[in-house]
């Protein structure tokens, strides 16, 4: 059994890869720090494969496809991804630009290629992480918060089309709330209420997506929360959201 793990150099994909590989799971590990890489390579116990590689071009994302392809991956985890705050005029377009580049079109590119193959195959889990700022439109995290949508919503769409061809392919959608990971200080911004383990986060993920479940939300509140965005107005929910933001700006 083998999986691929993008982002895997630290929080939660760092988690998932520990707990894949206490499972008994060959693991090919992909982040931008070889370093991060072989330091938790040592850690593990089963066969790791690490690819030191930045997502953001997407040549790499195919590059990384042909590399892995005859691999027998059974798991893809994308987890890959970052954030940014501050009002739309003020942000770095260039950063921006990035963002959609390893938030959407990795993920995309990877999702869509790996599919093929789990299809042909008729197994294999795929488990794309976006966060509860796909529920929503966040002022202050507008392309963040835009990219999480998107992933959001494709995993949706791709799981009923697997459901129309009776396929025993899984595709689950991972939709934390704050998580204490290295996100903060790559975003420039900082949570005022209480965030959850990556460990925790990365134990009910995998736990929920071999029970194949869709839709995997960790945190009582952040399930409140989704449920609470559904009935509340809009304009509301984009004054409610621009004031929690403007709370996480240092």
């Amino acid at each position: 059994m083998v999986a691929l793990i993008t982002g895997a150099s630290s929080g939660i994909g760092r988690d998932i890869a520990c707990l894949l590989s206490s499972k008994g799971y060959d693991l090919i590990l992909v982040a931008r720090s070889k370093d991060k890489l072989n330091e938790l390579k040592n850690q593990l116990k089963t066969n790791i494969k690490i690819i030191p590689m930045d997502l953001e071009n997407i040549d790499n994302v195919k590059k990384l496809y042909d590399e892995v392809k005859n691999d027998n991956i059974d798991i893809l985890i994308n987890n890959a991804g970052f954030g940014l705050i501050g009002t739309f005029d003020k942000t770095s377009m260039d950063k921006e630009l990035s963002m959609i580049d390893l938030n959407i079109k990795a993920v995309h590119v990877l999702t869509k290629l790996f599919l093929k193959d789990f299809i042909k195959r008729d197994s294999g889990y795929i488990l794309n992480v976006a966060s509860s700022a796909a529920f929503a439109q966040g002022p202050l995290m507008a392309t963040y918060y835009s990219t999480k949508s998107y992933v959001y919503s494709l995993t949706l769409a791709i799981y009923e089309e697997l459901r129309r061809i009776n396929s025993h392919v899984n595709i689950s959608c991972l939709c934390p709330g704050p998580v204490d990971t290295n996100f903060n200080n790559v975003a420039n911004c900082e949570f005022k209420v209480k965030a959850l383990s990556s460990q925790y986060v990365a134990n009910y993920a995998l736990k929920k997506m071999f029970k194949k479940k869709l839709l995997i939300i960790p945190g009582f509140n952040i399930k409140l929360l989704y449920i609470f965005g559904k009935i509340v107005p809009n304009k509301l929910k984009l004054k409610i959201i621009y004031n929690i933001q403007n709370k996480k700006m240092k």
